[in-house]
Order: structure tokens, then C-alpha cells, then sequence
């Protein structure tokens, strides 16, 4: 399945692709979302060129089930737009066209092409990073703005064949994630591609390609100058997908980690092989294992999980100061907080939840009638409680303080839950003034 040789892929000389038919690969109209069907019909009846592409022509191809639908055209956004009043039109750097069934978001990009390097606003910055990505093209120019060879691959729905430019079914076939054209160029256009290069390769069990290997361990500095909103969004991608212990790993393993955590790297690397590192584990074991039984996983959790260790550190030099260990905790998770939406923001309704995780801890440790009453009802306490779990299975000497509150809530059952929420304050009803008969007037206040 071997199209150009590698300078071809590097300096984009045109190509034709590899045209796999129907009779030769696997994917079937049956897998694919009738809604993405919708939008690939309704573009190819109006004349329009429509693909599936990226991810999810990928995933058939490994007999997988997409988690999503992208659909590219020769359709401009606006045109889009005009064919589904459905449709959402967001993106600045990436003008893209969103169309909603339901839950279900099809996402339509128009084919794009490369910007004109001898133009003084050429689309990107001195550094070579990517600004804007509006320049739009055909098929044949919209195959080398993509990332990795194995996101590149194009399934037409008007004959059913698959395109394939960049000798991706090669790479499948081998299992290698290799990146389109020179890594150094690719990674410093967009260094977000440094982390989606770790995930693919762990999500999809392939090996990264040595080239792209070299460049990860020399450019990972890139990641300081990404939005601090951005790397959040990564971050949840990456320990969200159900293989959060083995990304953790790669990521550790070419040195990543540190600009997504730096706080939580200095720990490991101060007291690597002992608790912390064991406590880390059993938190991302958890959560692949809750996510591969169809559990949900609140980020929140997984955010006091990762920055635990330093709040433990910083918390305990408060302590040594006098401070209580209450309010040790409060002062430590405000700093660790800070710190960390210095690099890698965190929306305010995960961080609050991972302080009172925290900050419930020690409460916890007091077992007296009315303190455990007062705590069951706290709306945090299952996840406190669940916490408490995972500091008592990475060995921390609080055992006996888990296996009491285990022991507690197997005899009490769901009454804790019932109490607890009959304890909730419910917002008071508010009446509404009947006005008198014949009157156009609101009633006086």
C-alpha cells in the first residue's frame, strides 16, 4: 500500500492516492452514525465533495467503534450553514462547522491548504507556530495540514473507497504512529501534537516512529508557550479515555509530565519508587477500571489525585509552623491551585470540588455521633469517602480510619444518602401576587 516516498510526503509534492475499494477494506455504512451518514448525503445530493476522515476511518479500519464522526468538504463554512439550520459555526483559528443531532455533534471542516510562505502574513508566527488555518483547498492539499498518517485516510461516500495519501494502511498494518512530513516542523507548528502523538500511541497500542521519538524528547519546551485553557483540554483527553495509568507512564517516560504537573514531577522525582508514586498508581488504575465499566469519573476527583502529593508536602511545612491540620490543608490546596492554573487551567467548578475533597480529610478522623451525622450529609462526602479509599489502598498507615467508615456505611445503608439529602436546603417558593380584577396595573411593591 506504499503511495510517495517520505521526500514527497515532507515537501508535498502532489501525489494521486491509493484508492482502496470497497471490496478491499472493512468499513461498512452500518458502522458509520446515521447522523453523519445525513451529513455526508445531504452534502454529496448538493453537489459538494463529502469524506469521513481522521479518527474514526481509522478506528473501522481496526475494527473499532468511533467515539466521534469528522466530515471534510469542498463546502465552505458559510455553505454549510446554509444546508442544515442545525448547524453552529465556531473557531477563529479553525473556522469549523458543528451540526447537532441531539447529543451528537458532527463535526464539517472545509479542505484547507497550505498558507504562502512567501506572503507577509503567512498564517504563522516567527517561531513557526500555526495562527490561522483558514486557507482553503482541495482534498489534495487538505491531506498535508493533517498530523499523523493514520489520521489521514478519507472514505468516500459516493463510490465507498478509502484515500490514502501518506501510506497509512501500511502503518496500520505495522502499528506505527508516524507523523506526516518532518517531525521538528510538524511539532513546532502545533506543539500540542507532542501529547496527541502519547495518547494515539497509547490508545492505539502502536509504536511512535523513531524520527518523532527524538523530537519529543527535544522539543517538550514547546508546551510553556501553549494556553494554560488548552492544555486542560489535552489533560482531560489524556487521563479521561480510559488509559490513564499507561499515558501517565509514556508521559513521564519522554518527559512530558512536568509541563502538564509540574509540581506533582518535583515530588516523583524527589521520592520516586516510594508512596507518592503508589498513590498515583492506584488513583489511575481507578479510574481506567471505573471507566471501563461505564462508570462516570468526575475530573474534579482526578485533580485532587494528582496534585495530592503537594498539597501534602506544602501542607505539612504549614504544620511544622503551628498551623492545624485543617488549616494547613485550606492554605496549601489555595497555593497548589494557583500554581497549577499558572500552566494548565482549571475551570473553578473542578478545583472548588478537589479544596473540599481535600479539606475533608482530617474531618474524617472525627467519628463522634454528631460529626459523622454533620459529615455524611456534606455533598462531597462520597467523594471524600472514595478518597479516603484510595489513600488506604496506596499504603498510607489510615487503614483502620477507612475500614470504620467502611464498616459505618455498610450498617447504616442508604439511609446515609436519604438523611442527606432530606438535609439539603431546598429554595424557598416564592408566591406570586394575583392582580385584582379590571386592573392593567401590576400590583405595587
Amino acid at each position: 500500500m506504499n503511495t510517495a516516498n517520505q521526500s514527497d510526503r515532507i515537501t508535498r509534492i502532489p501525489v494521486k492516492p491509493v484508492v482502496i475499494p470497497r471490496d478491499k477494506h472493512i468499513i461498512s455504512r452500518s458502522s458509520i452514525s446515521d447522523n453523519a451518514l445525513k451529513v455526508l448525503y445531504r452534502l454529496k445530493n448538493a453537489g459538494y465533495k463529502a469524506f469521513l476522515v481522521g479518527g474514526s476511518v481509522r478506528d473501522l479500519l481496526l475494527g473499532r467503534e468511533p467515539k466521534d464522526f469528522d466530515v471534510v468538504t469542498d463546502a465552505r463554512p458559510e455553505q454549510i450553514r446554509e444546508l442544515f439550520r442545525n448547524c453552529h459555526l465556531i473557531g477563529r483559528r479553525f473556522r469549523l462547522a458543528h451540526v447537532r443531532f441531539g447529543l451528537e455533534i458532527i463535526e464539517v471542516s472545509t479542505f484547507r491548504a497550505s498558507h504562502n510562505v512567501t506572503a507577509d502574513d503567512d498564517g504563522h508566527s516567527k517561531d513557526g507556530r500555526i495562527l490561522r488555518d483558514n486557507v482553503y483547498g482541495d482534498i489534495d492539499d487538505d491531506v498535508w495540514r493533517r498530523d499523523f498518517t493514520v489520521n489521514a485516510l478519507f472514505y468516500n461516500i459516493e463510490d465507498f473507497t478509502v484515500l490514502d495519501y501518506v501510506g497509512a494502511m501500511q502503518d496500520i498494518t505495522d502499528g506505527q504512529l508516524r507523523l506526516i512530513g518532518d517531525p521538528v516542523q510538524r511539532f513546532t507548528e502545533d506543539p500540542v501534537r507532542l501529547l496527541r502523538a502519547v495518547r494515539f500511541a497509547v490508545k492505539l497500542g502502536f509504536r511512535i516512529h523513531p524520527q518523532a521519538e527524538q523530537s519529543i524528547h527535544q522539543l517538550g519546551h514547546l508546551l510553556e508557550e501553549i494556553p494554560p485553557a488548552r492544555l486542560f483540554e489535552e489533560v482531560l483527553k489524556l487521563f479521561m479515555g480510559g488509559y490513564a495509568l499507561q499515558t501517565f507512564e509514556m508521559l513521564r517516560h519522554y518527559d512530558l509530565f512536568k509541563y502538564l504537573f509540574p509540581q506533582t514531577e518535583r515530588i516523583l522525582n524527589e521520592e520516586e519508587g516510594g508512596f507518592p508514586h503508589m498513590f498515583l498508581i492506584q488513583a489511575l488504575k481507578n479510574t481506567d477500571q471505573r471507566i471501563s465499566e461505564e462508570k462516570t469519573v468526575n475530573p474534579a476527583f482526578l485533580l485532587a489525585a494528582l496534585l495530592w502529593e503537594p498539597l501534602q508536602k506544602l501542607a505539612n511545612d504549614c504544620m511544622a509552623n503551628g498551623l492545624s491540620e485543617m488549616e494547613s490543608i485550606q492554605l496549601a490546596g489555595d497555593s497548589v491551585i494557583s500554581r497549577q492554573i499558572s500552566g494548565t487551567a482549571m475551570p473553578r467548578r473542578f478545583t472548588q470540588i478537589a479544596r473540599e475533597i481535600w479539606s475533608l480529610q482530617p474531618r474524617l478522623k472525627n467519628r463522634t455521633p454528631k460529626r459523622v451525622l454533620r459529615l455524611t450529609e456534606h455533598p462531597r462526602f462520597r467523594a471524600a469517602y472514595d478518597f479516603l479509599l484510595l489513600r488506604a489502598q496506596a499504603g498510607e498507615a489510615i487503614q483502620d480510619l477507612a475500614d470504620w467508615w467502611t464498616a459505618y456505611l455498610a450498617k447504616t445503608g442508604d439511609k446515609v444518602e436519604a438523611d442527606a439529602q432530606k438535609a439539603r436546603p431546598h429554595p424557598p417558593r416564592l408566591r406570586r401576587r394575583r392582580r385584582r380584577r379590571g386592573s392593567d396595573k401590576p400590583p405595587s411593591s
